[in-house]
């Protein structure tokens, strides 16, 4: 199973000196080589347009990372597909595979939250739309250096060539996914690889629409090796499980407070929070032997996963802890998962 790592750069939402900003980035740089050092295998940058994240460009901090690491995989999580342009989303990444010499990753979704329509001047009622032609035409752009290709919302393409081209070929793309069936159901189709975002309740709910991008894929022709599935949890690791749920449950509380008051959710509590920590529930937190014990649970419960991520957001957690974490993620939690499999 490869184990990596998801974060959206989390600041102390203050803005109150440009210093501290930059310094944030600079400890996500620092982490992220902590994560090539140490032998995880995917460090996966989400896109966002809120004053609590950094990563409203996160090419250019994967393509700072791609000259400071070496082995680790580099992707996006998600590329905001729908608001962006799948040329320069297309040119980015190719840079980035050739900055790293194979590296680099596309995960593409609609994204989480909607600041990105309006900020790029996009009418929220093509939501589906245009993520489904812009997905079309990342796909060609990939398969095709001279691109012959028309849709609705942008004027057609009629044989103009896209440079750079990537080391690999072809460049992977991945469908990030929240719930939605049809979701599910188009990744199986196109024969993409799945990442689920699990971030509540309990993890075997998800396997009806896993089988269903499995069975999606087998129809369309698509090879088994082709449709691998992984997730994307909330979690935390330390020495002890007492000491990981203390370190994570401020930074949770603080964010799903946040986004609830944003959503109209209740105020999380700590009890629910410890209650998403049991066997069964979707939060890994806990000591390297609970964690590792929960992502083969979740592994058995999907049907098999190739990749399981860790979000590592970093407002209210110390470098020092998230430097830890990744530590004992790489160098505790991957040997077991990886030798009881």
């Amino acid at each position: 199973m490869e184990i990596g790592i998801d974060s959206f750069v989390s600041t102390q939402w203050t803005h109150d000196s440009p210093s501290g900003d930059a310094k944030r980035i600079a400890e996500l740089l620092e982490e992220i080589e902590m994560a090539d050092k140490v032998g995880l295998d995917v460090y996966a940058i989400g896109e966002h347009h809120r004053e609590e994240y950094l990563a409203s460009a996160p090419t250019i901090l994967l393509a700072a990372a791609a000259a400071r690491t070496k082995n680790i995989r580099l992707a996006s999580a998600v590329t905001v597909l729908s608001s962006d342009d799948p040329i320069r989303v297309y040119q980015q990444f190719a840079t980035i595979d050739l900055i790293s010499n194979g590296r680099a990753e596309i995960m593409v979704g609609r994204g989480s939250f909607i600041e990105s329509y309006p900020l790029f001047g996009f009418d929220l009622k093509d939501y589906e739309t245009l993520f489904a032609e812009k997905l079309d035409l990342l796909l060609t752009v990939r398969d095709e250096i001279n691109v012959h290709w028309s849709g609705t919302h942008r004027a057609p393409l009629k044989g103009e060539g896209v440079y750079p081209r990537p080391v690999q070929s072809p460049l992977p793309v991945i469908i990030g996914v929240g719930g939605t069936p049809q979701s599910f159901a188009r990744a199986g189709a196109l024969g993409l690889p799945l990442i689920v975002a699990i971030i509540g309740g309990e993890p075997h709910r998800f396997r009806p629409l896993i089988d269903l991008y499995r069975e999606a894929g087998r129809r369309a022709g698509h090879s088994p090796d082709k449709l691998w599935v992984g997730v994307h949890v909330h979690g935390f690791v330390a020495e002890t499980t007492e000491k990981a749920a203390d370190i994570l449950w401020p930074e949770y509380q603080r964010t799903f407070n946040k986004i609830g008051a944003e959503r109209g959710w209740g105020p999380t509590t700590r009890g629910s929070f410890d209650a998403q920590r049991g066997p069964l529930g979707a939060l890994l937190v806990g000591d390297p032997e609970t964690v590792a014990a929960k992502m083969l649970h979740i592994d058995e419960s999907l049907g098999g996963v190739k990749r399981i991520t860790m979000l590592l957001n970093g407002s209210t957690l110390t470098h020092e802890n998230a430097l830890r974490h990744i530590e004992l993620l790489g160098t505790e939690v991957k040997p077991r998962v990886n030798g009881l499999m």
